[in-house]
């Protein structure tokens, strides 16, 4: 995983630390990762990689965006985000509970969180909100009508964010945050990027076998699960096909995350194979 680090980001810590604001800046940009890295493993667990962590003056962004995913899984992705900062607001309210005293040490922490998680849960493109509200009216209306809404609800955010500099006095934070909403509004995502589990320099040293049982029905999706960086996995069929690690990292780079892994070349997939072994996790066995 790459971080990158855009210039302004230095000059907001620097600017921070003369105002006296560098501690909350730091709660702010960590509070910013952990969400980030509720994304970046919930996209791991479905096969992909996210391409790099960019840090904002505004706060994190993770740049992996899924091509084909399926609306329940991308509501999944979208809201693995938010789910941390709101893990933690839990964990903090739990611990001022027992422990009253910690208050005075966590307060930020729990503004932090509690920020990023309201602010990301506003329906508005691209942030978590608005990506599993695009899912939701994917299903009531074409998914490129939904698409052209969603954009300009978040031009509509982005108009009412501005508005707050003006009308409360809110800060320049209101206007760098309507500013990115917009431009998000006009600009293409990126590229999805999947993952590389192809076995290299590690075999080379040796490395133990896991075969995992599965019924051939099984999808990428599902087969991601069992990989393991300790081991190097096969997967067999109880008709006794044979897939192994590279062989399934060849299939996962040139077909979809929820076709089956045992498909051959001019084969066509049944219209319930994929969907049986999404449903039916009892049909896999993994032995050791």
């Amino acid at each position: 995983m790459k971080i990158s680090v855009h210039p302004l980001f230095f000059a907001a810590g620097i600017a921070s630390a003369l105002f006296g604001g560098l501690p909350v800046f730091i709660i702010y940009t960590l509070t910013a990762l952990a969400h980030e890295c509720g994304h970046i493993f919930c996209a791991r667990s479905m096969g992909f990689a996210c391409g790099r962590v960019k840090l904002m003056p505004y706060g994190a962004a993770a740049e992996c965006e899924i091509d084909g995913i399926s609306p329940a899984d991308e509501v999944k992705l979208a809201l693995a985000g938010p789910a941390v900062n709101a893990a933690i607001c839990l964990f903090l309210a739990g611990l001022w509970w027992f422990f009253p005293l910690t208050y005075a040490f966590t307060d930020t922490v729990m503004e932090a969180n509690a920020v990023t998680l309201a602010v990301n849960m506003l329906p508005a493109y691209p942030l978590d909100g608005g990506r599993a509200a695009r899912c939701l009216l994917s299903k009531i209306v074409p998914e490129r009508a939904a698409e052209i809404a969603l954009r300009l609800v978040t031009v509509l955010v982005a108009a009412a964010v501005a508005s707050l500099f003006f009308t409360v006095n809110a800060g320049a934070n209101c206007l760098m945050f309507a500013a990115l909403l917009l431009c998000s509004a006009l600009s293409k995502p990126p590229l999805a990027v999947k993952i590389n589990f192809a076995e290299n320099k590690r075999l080379a040293r040796g490395a133990e076998i896991k075969y995992v049982l599965a019924s051939r029905g099984l999808t990428y999706r599902r087969a991601m699960r069992f990989l393991d960086e300790k081991k190097y996995v096969i997967f067999r069929t109880p008709e006794g096909e044979e897939l192994t690690q590279d062989q399934l990292f060849e299939g996962f780079a040139a077909h979809g995350i929820y076709e089956s892994v045992f498909l051959r070349r001019g084969e066509k997939e049944g219209p319930n194979d994929g969907a049986e072994a999404e449903e039916e996790g009892e049909n896999e066995y993994m032995v050791q």
